[in-house]
């Protein structure tokens, strides 16, 4: 699998190139690669970004380690890695980042003097845009004694950790599934000890939410082919801040109503942006330009929607 991609990778970095792919499931417009080659090449350097898509059927018995030994051996500079694969790398790499080992999840993997180098750049990457809206960066950080968060999947564990880091009295998961929420919060109290950490299932949400000083959403609810929200409006305050995940659209429902009761709020954007950031530095160890990136990003997700047809 992937013959013609690795070929492409070869000759690109015969060329003079750095190479790197994003490989997962699902991920044939993804918006990672312009976004990574562009921000590289305004830096100066010639850079390419290859999709690894694997189709549904074979990612039960899709052999990753066979990609990052091809990846390794033509010389690429590392891999994005993506669901169903942030856990399964896990065992094919050298070294963890601290982040990554505590959340045992790897989405960004560099190739560095022959050793694997497994990093997590989901959480860096939200608690970066968290820090400038709404953290001690911001102009006017919000108050993070209670908080509850909606999701506890991929995306939701490496946003609770991101947000537990930043200093959270209380904080609850709340998930459809609420033993994978249990799960989730049973995983973090250890690393959290002065933070109370605690989860169930939805039917609570609402009287959560009205105790709570912020809202973290963390479920694909929201997404073009999700539209909806995962919570009702009228839980929706004035003091109340919200932190959306989902990017695509940039205005969530969830969003546009928070914004409509005169609540802050924080766009999923963001957190696609600076784990890229993040990931560009890995990379090439330059420093990326946030704003820049995030001009282009949303360029992208508005050229993207004024392609979709609309009804009449």
């Amino acid at each position: 699998m992937f013959h013609s991609e690795f070929a492409t990778a070869a000759s690109r970095i015969h060329e003079g190139a750095t190479v790197c792919a994003l490989v997962g499931q699902g991920i044939s417009h993804s918006l990672t690669p312009p976004m990574h080659e562009r921000e590289a090449a305004a830096h100066g350097l010639h850079h390419s970004y290859l999709v690894l898509d694997v189709p549904p059927a074979d990612a039960p018995t899709f052999d990753l380690g066979a990609v990052l030994d091809r990846a390794q051996a033509i010389g690429m500079r590392g891999l994005n890695v993506t669901h169903p694969f942030k856990q399964r790398v896990l065992d094919l790499l050298d070294e963890l980042s601290p982040g990554a080992e505590r959340l045992g999840a790897v989405n960004t993997v560099v190739f560095d003097d022959g050793r694997r180098i497994g990093h997590n750049t989901d959480w860096s990457g939200f608690a970066r845009n968290f820090d400038l809206g709404f953290g001690d960066e911001s102009p006017d950080p919000v108050s993070r004694s209670a908080v509850v968060q909606l999701g506890a999947g991929g995306a939701g564990a490496a946003v609770a950790y991101a947000m537990l880091t930043r200093g959270v009295g209380r904080f609850h998961i709340v998930d459809a599934d609420p033993v994978r929420a249990r799960a989730l919060a049973e995983s973090l109290r250890p690393l959290f000890v002065d933070t109370t950490v605690t989860a169930g299932g939805v039917d609570d949400a609402d009287t959560l939410i009205a105790r709570a000083d912020g809202l973290v959403h963390a479920t694909p609810i929201g997404m073009a082919a999700h539209p909806g929200m995962a919570v009702s409006a009228g839980t929706l305050r004035a003091d109340l801040w919200v932190a959306e995940v989902v990017y695509r659209p940039v205005v969530t429902e969830l969003i546009a109503n928070a914004r409509s009761v005169g609540a802050r709020t924080l766009t999923g954007d963001g957190m696609a942006v600076h784990q890229a950031v993040d990931a560009l530095h890995l990379f090439h160890g330059i420093e990326p330009d946030a704003a820049r990136m995030t001009r282009h990003i949303r360029d992208l997700i508005a050229a993207e929607d004024a392609a979709v047809p609309r009804s009449a």
